[in-house]
């Protein structure tokens, strides 16, 4: 794998409002539907829930190892964009929605930040690189694998609005 990748995005169009998109993804309670290694999530104070500077711990698990990490949120614009950084300054993780002929493209996006990869060679020393690319990996498989599925979820969420109205 190309030791330098350090960020990696990808989109999907999804038949749903911008809105409806956004209400989902910053749901941060709703992430086990549809991550790969994020399996729970839930908002370490719920009156700033969803909001710019807001604190969530998240529960991840793979067969070998499973660990929790607290995020921050960094972007809320409801309609637009939704991130947060894992640890405030590792990893930036986000959502962003922009409109389509037939509904909303969705893009996800990962980035490493230099913060996190300095961490990772303190932490791993030797070892760091290989940990760096198999987190790596794990964003570049899950990406495509999370915005299929919400793609999916919002998508039978409209389908039954629709047939309710």
């Amino acid at each position: 794998m190309n030791q330098s990748i350090r960020q990696y995005q990808d989109s999907v169009t999804v038949n749903a409002s911008a809105e409806t998109l956004y209400d989902l993804v910053s749901d941060i309670t709703r992430t086990g539907e549809w991550s790969p290694v994020c399996k729970s999530c839930w908002w370490d104070d719920a009156e700033s829930a969803g909001d710019v500077g807001a604190w969530f711990t998240g529960r991840n698990e793979l067969p070998q190892r499973s660990w929790e990490t607290r995020s921050q949120v960094v972007a809320a614009e409801r309609g637009r964009e939704f991130a947060w950084v894992v640890g405030g300054k590792y990893v930036r993780w986000g959502f962003a929605l922009s409109p389509a002929d037939s509904g909303t493209v969705l893009s996800e996006s990962w980035e490493f930040l230099p913060e996190g990869i300095a961490m990772f060679r303190e932490k791993f020393g030797d070892k760091a690189d290989a940990q760096i690319a198999d987190r790596t990996q794990q964003a570049l498989d899950g990406i495509p694998r999370t915005l299929s599925a919400i793609k999916r979820i919002a998508e039978s969420s409209a389908a039954e609005e629709r047939a309710r109205s």
